[in-house]
C-alpha cells in the first residue's frame, strides 16, 4: 500500500534555481526521496518552485519526509554554491493527495510545468490548487511569492 501526494514547495525571498542546475538538484532530490524507501513518480522544478509526486509507504510521515527533501536539497545548493548568499527553502509545503487513476494527468501537469508558468504565475497556480482543494486559506499565511 502507498499514498500518492504531490507536494509543493517555494524557494525563500529571491533565492531562485537556475536552469542549468535542474537536472542535477532533480537527481539529487530522486536520490533523497529514493534513500527513505519511498517511490518518487514525477519531479520537475521551476525556479521558484518544486513539484513532486511521491508514493508514501505508512510507515513514513510526509512531514518528515518533506523535511528530508528540504534540509538535504538546501545543503545540496549551498554546498554546489549555485546563488549569491545561502539558499533555503521557505517554512511549510502544500500536499495534495490523488487517486491512482489521476496520476497520469498529475504527471503530465508536473512535466509541463516551464510551458504552464509561461501563462499562469506561481502565486495563480497555488491559489487555483487551494481552491481546487477547497482549502480555506489566509492571504497572509501562504508562500511569498518572487512577484511579490
Amino acid at each position: 500500500m502507498e499514498l500518492r501526494w504531490e507536494f509543493t514547495e517555494a524557494t525563500l525571498h529571491a533565492r531562485l534555481i537556475k536552469t542549468e542546475h535542474n537536472d542535477e538538484l532533480q537527481k539529487y532530490i530522486t536520490g533523497i526521496v529514493s534513500g527513505q524507501k519511498q517511490k518518487l513518480i514525477a519531479i520537475n522544478n521551476m525556479p521558484d518552485h518544486l513539484h513532486l509526486l511521491v508514493g508514501i509507504k505508512p510507515d513514513i510521515a510526509l512531514s518528515d519526509l518533506v523535511r528530508d527533501v528540504k534540509a538535504g536539497s538546501s545543503k545540496f545548493i549551498n554546498e554546489k554554491r549555485w546563488g549569491v548568499g545561502r539558499f533555503s527553502w521557505q517554512e511549510g509545503f502544500a500536499a495534495f493527495s490523488y487517486s491512482r487513476s489521476q496520476l497520469g494527468t498529475v504527471i503530465r501537469y508536473i512535466e509541463n510545468q516551464q510551458k504552464h508558468h509561461a501563462k499562469k504565475s506561481f502565486r495563480e497556480e497555488y491559489v487555483a490548487l487551494l481552491e481546487k482543494f477547497g482549502v480555506e486559506f489566509d492571504q497572509r499565511y501562504i508562500f511569498k511569492f518572487t512577484e511579490e
